[in-house]
C-alpha cells in the first residue's frame, strides 16, 4: 500500500518483504524520509475549523435555541444550516425572525451580545473533536502539507487553535480576511492551495457543512464530509466520502480508499 506508515514506525511483526526500509541515503519519491511509501497523488490536506476541528457549531445552536425558547419560538435550524453554517452568522437576523414570529421588537446587538457571552463560556471548555489529533499526526508522518481554510476570522480561529494546542501545527491558516469571498465561494480553498503550492487534484478537503462541501467542489478539490451534531441534519451526500467522525477511519486507510 502506498499509504502505509513508514516501516520504521510499524510493528516488525506486521511487516513483510515489501516493507523493508530503503538503503541509507536513498530518497524515494523525492521529499524526505516521511515520503517513503506515500503516494504523490495527495500532497495536502485542507481542514475547515468550526464544527470540524472543534465543535463550535453545537454551542452556537444551543445558545440560540435557549434564547428563542425564552420567547416561545422554535429556533429555525433549517435556515441556520442553509445560511449560516460554513458561511457567516451575519446571514441570519435573529431579531427580525423573532419580531416576525412574535410581533415584538428586539435589539439585534443585545441578542448577539447575549448569545456571544454564553457561547464563549461554553467553548472555553471544549477540546478537539474525536480523531483530529490522530489525523494530523498521521498526516505529518506521511509528509503531507496541512492548512486551515475557514470562513471565520483569524482572531477566532487563532484563539481556538491555541486553546487546542494546535497553534503551529498547520503550514497555513487561511481565514476570511485572506480571500475575496467566503464559502460557498471557492476563494478560501483556492488561496490555501496557492499558499501551499499544490494543485487542486493534489489536495483533499475535510468539511462539515453543505456550504463547505460546495466551496471545495467549486475549487475542484475532492472533499470528505465529517458532520457534527448540528450538520448531521444536513444533506452532505454530494461529498466524495462521508464519515461519521474523523476517528472512524485512520488517515492511511482513508487515502487508500480514495485511490480506488
Amino acid at each position: 500500500s502506498r499509504w502505509r506508515l513508514p516501516a520504521a514506525q510499524r510493528n516488525p511483526a506486521d511487516m513483510g518483504p515489501q516493507d523493508e526500509l530503503p538503503p541509507a541515503g536513498l530518497n524515494l519519491r523525492g521529499a524526505g524520509p516521511n515520503r517513503y511509501n506515500c503516494s504523490p497523488m495527495i500532497k495536502a490536506l485542507l481542514f475547515d475549523f468550526d464544527g470540524l476541528i472543534m465543535d463550535t457549531e453545537s454551542p452556537d445552536v444551543q445558545v440560540w435555541q435557549a434564547i428563542f425558547a425564552e420567547q416561545g419560538v422554535d429556533f429555525p435550524l433549517d435556515i441556520w444550516l442553509r445560511d449560516v453554517v460554513g458561511a457567516t452568522a451575519a446571514n441570519f437576523n435573529p431579531a427580525a425572525y423573532l419580531g416576525s414570529a412574535t410581533g415584538r421588537t428586539y435589539d439585534l446587538s443585545a441578542l448577539r451580545e447575549q448569545a456571544g457571552a454564553y457561547r464563549l463560556e461554553i467553548q472555553s471548555r471544549l477540546s478537539a473533536l474525536p480523531g483530529v489529533t490522530e489525523t494530523l499526526a498521521a498526516a505529518k508522518t506521511l509528509g503531507l502539507k496541512l492548512a486551515i481554510a475557514s470562513s471565520s476570522p483569524h482572531a477566532w480561529v487563532d484563539r481556538y487553535l491555541a486553546q487546542l494546542g494546535l497553534a503551529g501545527t498547520f503550514d497555513a491558516v487561511i481565514c476570511r480576511e485572506d480571500a475575496a469571498a467566503i464559502k460557498p465561494a471557492p476563494d478560501i480553498f483556492l488561496k490555501a492551495l496557492q499558499v501551499l503550492g499544490v494543485d487542486a487534484n493534489q489536495a483533499l478537503v475535510f468539511e462539515d457543512s453543505p456550504n463547505g462541501v460546495l466551496a471545495a467542489q467549486r475549487a475542484g478539490v475532492r472533499v470528505v464530509a465529517v458532520p457534527n451534531p448540528v450538520t448531521r441534519h444536513a444533506d452532505l451526500s454530494s461529498a466524495t466520502l462521508v464519515l461519521a467522525s474523523l476517528a472512524d477511519l485512520p488517515l492511511e486507510a482513508l487515502l487508500e480508499q480514495l485511490e480506488h
